[in-house]
Order: structure tokens, then C-alpha cells, then sequence
């Protein structure tokens, strides 16, 4: 691997031209009609194949846990394949129920009778026929959850993301798993989300296109210490591990293929604070062996938003976002009324609702394989081999 560094131009206000407008149209109304269809054909399923039954491990704090937003999501019926069935939380079920956010969670336990409420995988029933395990707790607790729920007869596990905290123990979970008959997938929610999809359909069908991806998160400088400590894995393997993902999936980029990787200085920012080195900025562009090249851009201090750029010989001619003004307009009354909950939640609704939706209505037809656009454990394998790959290459480049 060749890793450089570059100093991009100097920046400049770029128009964009009617027909890139009228494309950029056109791919929306396209993706909506496709959606469109695809909910149609998702009811057809249902009918014929009813409901998942789906265990939820790892629920966290109601309007802050990931896990409470999955259960929510079910809940109120926005998943209509997914029937939950049980939630196991050890935490505020166990040595946290006295706390302030243990009682917290009482009341979201009360509030929902009809689900099993259970402080350990081991409490639950045997289960006899298929049923989704979504694990969304800690990553280093997913070797373990994985072995407890396949043990109690899940069919189907859905993992958060990175899947695990290393490369050789996401390897074993996977060969476990095959063992067993088990199907994982990976909440990679931006491998369906509108912008991505869009910029793709532009890329392909526009000769010399390279794309980039950026992702900005909207922590403020002095929380970066906090930051580095609770995403201790770092960067690569948490906050840009969803790029990581897309290069794997869709633009043959492997811990083997990397070709080339050029670091850019100017917009990087590694640091040490206290115990924990990680990059608060980070930009790279891979190029493959097989020549395609794509860009990575990523601030945790940046915003709350992600684009897709693409360009054709450093010209930008498209150019896609999210949250657009429509999501921005859906998202900002909900917000208001539920000030406590995480801002990404609402953000990322409709991506978290199509990979559970697709999941489940996929594992209640009875369908070989894998659903569209979830990734699986060996992409997720592939995406922590490249993260791994590339923190010290771009860590001794920046330091």
C-alpha cells in the first residue's frame, strides 16, 4: 500500500448547471417511485407470510438508547413485519434499577404489558420457530450475546455496528454462526439511506465520476476527550465505520485490494487526549487494484449531516445530503416535542424502519439469502479489516 498525502485547492464556489438540478429531480422522484413500490411489494409479503418474532438485547435509556429507539420503532407499528416479543435489558433489570434512568425504564416496562421484560438471554424461553435477535448493546458483549441467542434457537441476528471490537473476534462470531445455520446481518443503515442511493445512480451513469463521502457529527471540542474514551475502538471502527461499509459493499475496496491511500493533511486532525489517540478529523481518498477511486471525509466536531459529492476532473456536478429540506422539515416538529431524544434518531427514522422492515419481512417469507441492502457479518468482516488497515497507516502519516 502507497499512502501519500495531498493539499486539496483552494476551494471555490462551484454553480451547479440546470440539467444537474433536473437529474438531481428526476433520481428523487425516481427513488420514490421505487420506494413506492418496494412498500407494495413488501405488503404482498406480509400477507403471505405474517410477522418475525424479534428479541430486542440491549435496550439502554428510553429517548437515549439506540435499543429503545429499535423497540419504539416496533412498537408503534412503523416495522409491520417485526413482532417483538421479548426485550432483555440486564442492566436496568438488574444492578441499575434503582438508579434515575432505572426508573426511567420501569416506566417503559409498565407502560408495555404484552412484551416479555428480561435481565438475561438465558430467561428467555426456548424459541421453536424463527425469530430475529437484534443485538444493540455494547460492542464488546456481541461474542458473547451472539453464542446466548443462538443457543436459545434464534434463526436470524442483527447486529449494530461495528459488530465486534476486533477483526478475530467478528471472524469467530461469523464461522459460529455459519455453524450453526445462522443468518447475520449489520445495522449499515446508510447502505439504503436516499442520498446515497442517489449519488450511486448519478456515479454510474456519469463516465469518469468519483465520489466522496462525508460525515459530520456535532460534538464540540471540549467533549472530544469523552468522545475518544466512550468510542474507544475509534474513528474508523465507530463514527466512519458506515463509509467504511459503503466502500466495502459497493466499491470493491478490501483490506487486499487497497492499492493506494492518500491522506489529506490539511483537512486531518489526529490527537492524543489523556489515554486515547483518535482523529476528531480525518479524510483519505483509497484507490483500488482495480483502478476506482473514492474519497472519505469525516469531522466529529462538523455538524449533524452527511453528503455525497460527486465529481467528474474536480468539477462537483452533484451533490446530496442528508437531511435535505424535506427530512429537515419532518424531523424538526418531532424534535421539538421530544427535546430528550437523540437528534440522530429521528434523522435516521426511516433508514432504521428499512433495514428492520427488510429484515424481517425477508426472514417471515422463508427467502434464501440475504435482504437487499443489509449487509452481512462478512461485509461487516471485510469493513473492520479495512478500518484496522488503515487507523495506523493514517495515524503515523497525520501524528
Amino acid at each position: 500500500v502507497r499512502i501519500k498525502s495531498s493539499t486539496p485547492p483552494t476551494s471555490c464556489t462551484i454553480r451547479r448547471t440546470g440539467s444537474t438540478s433536473m437529474l438531481s429531480r428526476l433520481a428523487t422522484s425516481t427513488l420514490r417511485s421505487h420506494a413506492a413500490v418496494s412498500r407494495a411489494a413488501t405488503m404482498s409479503v406480509r400477507a403471505m407470510s405474517g410477522t418475525c418474532d424479534v428479541v430486542l438485547v440491549g435496550c439502554g435509556v428510553p429517548a437515549r438508547g439506540m435499543g429503545w429507539y429499535h423497540a419504539k420503532q416496533m412498537i408503534d407499528g412503523d416495522v409491520p413485519s417485526a413482532k417483538l416479543t421479548d426485550i432483555v435489558e440486564p442492566w436496568f433489570l438488574g444492578a441499575g434499577a434503582d438508579s434515575d434512568a432505572g426508573q426511567e425504564f420501569a416506566k417503559f416496562k409498565d407502560e408495555n404489558e404484552g412484551i416479555n421484560f428480561l435481565s438475561s438471554v438465558d430467561d428467555m424461553a426456548q424459541t421453536s420457530g424463527k425469530k430475529l435477535a437484534l443485538i444493540s448493546g455494547r460492542t464488546a458483549d456481541n461474542p458473547s450475546l451472539l453464542k446466548e441467542v443462538i443457543a436459545k434457537g434464534c434463526t436470524h441476528i442483527f447486529l449494530e455496528k461495528p459488530g465486534a471490537p476486533s477483526v478475530g473476534e467478528l471472524e469467530e462470531m461469523a464461522a459460529y454462526a455459519e455453524d450453526k445455520g445462522v443468518a447475520v446481518y449489520m445495522g449499515y443503515n446508510k447502505n439504503v439511506t436516499k442520498y446515497v442511493t442517489l449519488a450511486r445512480e448519478f456515479e454510474a451513469k456519469t463516465p469518469g465520476a468519483v465520489t466522496t463521502f462525508i460525515h459530520n457529527n456535532a460534538y464540540g471540542t471540549d467533549e472530544l476527550g469523552e468522545c475518544f474514551e466512550r468510542n474507544s475502538e475509534g474513528m474508523l471502527k465507530n463514527m466512519a465505520v458506515h463509509e467504511l461499509a459503503l466502500l466495502v459493499t459497493y466499491y470493491g475496496v478490501t483490506a487486499d485490494t487497497i492499492e493506494s491511500v492518500v491522506a489529506d493533511k490539511e483537512y486531518s486532525n489526529c490527537l492524543t487526549i489523556g489515554d486515547y489517540t483518535d482523529f476528531a478529523k480525518i479524510g483519505f481518498t483509497i484507490t483500488t487494484t482495480a483502478g476506482k477511486t473514492v474519497t472519505v471525509k469525516a469531522d466529529r466536531c462538523g455538524g449533524s449531516n452527511s453528503l455525497a459529492i460527486v465529481e467528474v476532473d474536480g468539477v462537483e456536478k452533484f451533490r446530496s445530503m442528508t437531511p435535505d429540506a424535506e427530512l429537515e422539515a419532518w424531523v424538526a416538529p418531532r424534535q421539538a416535542a421530544n427535546p430528550d431524544w437523540m437528534p440522530y434518531f429521528l434523522l435516521q427514522h426511516d433508514d432504521y424502519v428499512t433495514l428492520k422492515e427488510r429484515a424481517c419481512a425477508h426472514i417471515a417469507s422463508g427467502a434464501p439469502g440475504a435482504p437487499e441492502g443489509l449487509a452481512t457479518i462478512g461485509i461487516a468482516v471485510d469493513t473492520l479489516k479495512v478500518a484496522e488497515k488503515l487507523t495506523p497507516l493514517l495515524t503515523k502519516e497525520l501524528l
